[in-house]
């Protein structure tokens, strides 16, 4: 969430850079200047009664002391009492409302990033490979079938519509597609693998923002005070939630694989078809926890690994810096990288990579102590490393054979266990 303290002291500044997003929040800032306001004011009155209440009672035990009558002074004390009990109570639903409006206002852009109503105004920032020299690409949908590397009308049959069930080679290629991406973050890149559970409390969807905002999109148990994670991104970043860090601790990196869940599986049309978008899919997720002062370095790195992936896997892709319009509510700047699709002719988003600043943070008073022994709320950055299935498909896709076969990169080889799908 935002500073209040922000919000109070420059209001202006904070309804210019929403508004870069495409505007709509005035209402909650000015909702939020005024709940503010009210409950300064009832503090100070608390602090008004609190010091007049200490006065009374010294004034009593002064008479007292001298066995005069006090009974007045108690009487005003008892008054004050109830007064105070009745503010504190006014007071904490004020904070409780202040903090409900914050969590509904969305995180300021970077000053960096490109300002855009729409995706029309994302800007690629660089690309690498080149397109595969394919004269009739078949789809994913197609290779899958014929060579079953997946089931969608079993899968359907479980469990209903967007979702897959991996089968044969397939299933094994997922597995080799996993390990090979952990053992990269892991051993090359520095990332410390966690296995975490894949249910999570509500607190901590709240902490990384997919609460109360999204809310809809998610798979809910226990009256909605459990959730199905939709990205390791939630168990991740929440590992160290209200802990305070060293800051010779920093950066945490953590690389996780874990399933994901969610119930929005996109509107109809050709990007839906197969398994491009669906309710569960797999995904290894990295997340860093970081310094305020070395934050954006670590962007560029944490999008570094990730693009590592493409470029071993010998897959062409493309990192689009995508505009204020369309940044994630919580992200400040965001990369997504997007991997070639032969067969759906278009470029498919395989991972975000953003910087949350301390947006989170501060949500899960998530804080490190400075060189000056100041606790200070660190920043937050994640993004996939790679998210599956879209890489799957537009790996077979990219590597289809004249034969109909499909050739397994070099570096996969070891983990899938051959080189060919036949």
């Amino acid at each position: 969430m935002l500073d209040i303290r922000l919000i109070r002291e420059k209001p202006d500044f904070v309804r210019e850079r929403l508004a870069t997003r495409g505007g709509g929040d005035d209402a909650k800032i000015a909702e939020v200047l005024r709940v503010d306001a009210e409950r300064r004011k009832i503090e100070t009155q608390l602090q008004r009664l609190q010091a007049d209440r200490n006065r009374l009672s010294k004034e009593i035990g002064a008479k007292r002391s001298r066995s005069e009558p006090s009974e007045d002074l108690e009487a005003q004390v008892r008054k004050i009492g109830d007064e105070i009990v009745d503010l504190t109570q006014r007071a904490s639903t004020f904070d409780e409302e202040q903090r409900h409006l914050l969590l509904e206002i969305a995180n300021l852009p970077h000053e960096s990033v490109p300002v855009g109503k729409d995706p029309s105004a994302n800007r690629v920032a660089r690309s690498w490979g080149e397109k595969p020299q394919l004269s009739e690409p078949a789809d994913h949908v197609a290779l899958g079938a014929k060579l079953k590397l997946f089931d969608l009308e079993r899968a359907a049959k479980l469990s209903g519509s967007d979702f897959i069930c991996f089968t044969g080679a397939g299933a094994k290629l997922e597995r080799a597609l996993i390990n090979f991406m952990i053992d990269l973050h892991t051993r090359e890149h520095g990332y410390t693998e966690i296995s975490p559970p894949f249910l999570v409390r509500r607190d901590c969807m709240v902490g990384t923002t997919q609460l109360p905002k999204f809310e809809a999109d998610m798979y809910g148990l226990e009256e909605n005070q459990l959730f199905l994670a939709p990205t390791a991104e939630v168990q991740l970043t929440n590992l160290h939630r209200e802990e305070i860090l060293g800051l010779s601790d920093l950066p945490k990196k953590f690389v996780a694989y874990t399933p994901c869940f969610r119930r929005e599986a996109g509107a109809a049309g050709r990007e839906t078809r197969g398994i491009i978008r669906v309710h569960q899919f797999d995904k290894v997720e990295l997340v860093k926890i970081t310094a305020p002062a070395k934050s954006y370095e670590e962007l560029e790195s944490l999008a570094a690994d990730a693009e590592r992936v493409l470029q071993l896997l010998g897959l062409h892709y493309r990192v689009v810096e995508l505009c204020t319009g369309d940044l994630g509510f919580g992200s400040a700047k965001t990369y997504d990288i997007e991997v070639w699709s032969p067969g759906q002719n278009a470029f498919l988003e395989v991972s975000s990579c953003s910087n949350f600043e301390d947006f989170q943070a501060r949500r899960m008073h998530l804080r490190f102590k400075d060189r000056d022994g100041k606790n200070r709320f660190c920043h937050t950055l994640n993004g996939s490393g790679l998210a599956l299935p879209r890489l799957f498909a537009a790996l077979i896709e990219s590597y289809q054979q004249p034969d109909g076969s499909i050739r397994v990169p070099e570096k996969l080889q070891p983990y899938f266990g051959a080189s060919e799908i036949r």
